[in-house]
C-alpha cells in the first residue's frame, strides 16, 4: 500500500511523464522532419553547394526564381497536373464506392482488386506503365495493329504528363475509395428510401442525398489530393526519365528540386528556395480548399 509521502512524490512526477512517453516519437519528428524543414529554410538564403559550404545571399535565390523559365515550367506543369487529377480524384473513387459497396456475390473480390495499386511500389507501378506506354510497348502495339499507328505517350510533353496524371488516378482510386466507403456508411439508408418514396432516381438520390451527405470527405480527398498531386515526383520521373523529357519540358516543380539539388556539384541553396516555394504553394492550397468549404457551409 503507498505512503502518503510515495503518494506526493508521484504526484509531483506526473506532469513530466507525458513528456517522458512523447519523447521517443517528439525525437524522431525532431530529427527527420523539423531539422530538415528549418535547414532547408536557411540554406534557401545562402549559396550553399553540394560540397561547398554556403554563405548568406539574402533573397537572391528567390529573386533568381523570377527569371527562371525552368522555374515557371515546373509551375505551370504542377498547377496543371492538379487541375488534371484533382476533379477525377474527387469524383471518380466516390462512384467506385458505390459500386463496390452492393451486397452481391463476389464483390469483396473487386474491393480488393480496385485496393491493390494502392500498396504496389510506385516503382514497381510506374515501370509497369512505362512498359506498356512505351514505343514498342503493348498499347502501342496493339494501336499498330488496328492501324492507328504508334503514339509518343512518353515523348511528346502533354501526352506525356495525361498518361502521368493516369497513372497517378489509376494508383489512388482504390485509397480514397476506402475512405468514401466509412463516409457513406455514416449515411442513414431512411434518406435513400424517403426521397424514393418521393419519386426520386438513382440519379437526383445520389446528388440531393449521398453527395450532401458526403461532402466534408469529398474536401478532405480534394485537400489530399490537392497536395499529393503538387508534390507529384515519382510517377513523372519514372516516366519521363531524369532529365524531365525533351528540354525539360515536362519538368514539374519537385522535379526541378531534384535535379538542381543533387549531384556533385549541385545547387542545395538553389534547391532550398524551390522547396520553400512548393511549401508555400501546397499550405496555400490547402487553405483554398478549406475556404472555399467554408463559403459553401455559409
Amino acid at each position: 500500500m503507498a505512503t502518503p509521502s510515495t503518494t506526493s512524490r508521484i504526484r509531483r512526477q506526473l506532469p513530466t511523464s507525458p513528456w517522458l512517453f512523447a519523447a521517443p516519437g517528439l525525437l524522431v519528428a525532431g530529427a527527420f522532419v523539423l531539422y530538415p524543414f528549418v535547414s532547408t529554410v536557411v540554406n534557401s538564403f545562402t549559396d550553399r553547394r553540394t560540397l561547398v559550404p554556403g554563405r548568406f545571399v539574402g533573397l537572391a535565390n528567390f529573386r533568381e526564381l523570377l527569371h527562371d523559365d525552368m522555374f515557371w515550367t515546373g509551375l505551370r506543369n504542377s498547377a496543371l497536373y492538379v487541375l488534371g487529377v484533382v476533379p477525377a480524384l474527387v469524383v471518380l473513387p466516390l462512384l467506385l464506392a458505390l459500386l463496390v459497396r452492393r451486397d452481391i456475390p463476389g464483390i469483396a473480390f473487386f474491393r480488393s482488386a480496385f485496393y491493390t495499386p494502392v500498396v504496389a511500389s510506385i516503382v514497381v507501378v510506374g515501370l509497369i506503365w512505362v512498359w506498356l506506354l512505351d514505343e514498342r510497348g503493348l498499347v502501342n502495339s496493339l494501336l499498330e495493329t488496328v492501324g492507328v499507328g504508334r503514339v509518343g505517350f512518353l515523348s511528346d510533353q502533354w501526352l506525356l504528363l495525361l498518361s502521368a496524371m493516369a497513372v497517378t488516378v489509376w494508383k489512388g482510386l482504390g485509397y480514397y475509395m476506402i475512405i468514401y466507403l466509412a463516409a457513406l456508411a455514416g449515411v442513414p439508408r431512411e434518406l435513400h428510401e424517403a426521397a424514393a418514396v418521393d419519386g426520386a432516381g438513382p440519379v437526383r438520390r445520389f446528388l440531393t442525398v449521398t453527395v450532401p451527405a458526403v461532402r466534408s470527405t469529398m474536401v478532405l480527398v480534394a485537400a489530399l489530393s490537392s497536395v499529393a498531386a503538387f508534390k507529384v515526383f515519382s510517377e513523372v520521373y519514372l516516366m519521363a526519365g531524369p532529365t524531365g523529357g525533351p528540354a525539360g519540358e515536362d519538368t514539374t516543380l519537385v522535379m526541378l528540386v531534384q535535379r538542381t539539388g543533387t549531384g556533385l556539384t549541385g545547387r542545395v541553396g538553389y534547391a532550398s528556395a524551390l522547396s520553400v516555394v512548393v511549401f508555400a504553394v501546397t499550405v496555400a492550397l490547402m487553405l483554398l480548399v478549406l475556404r472555399a468549404d467554408r463559403r459553401e457551409e455559409t
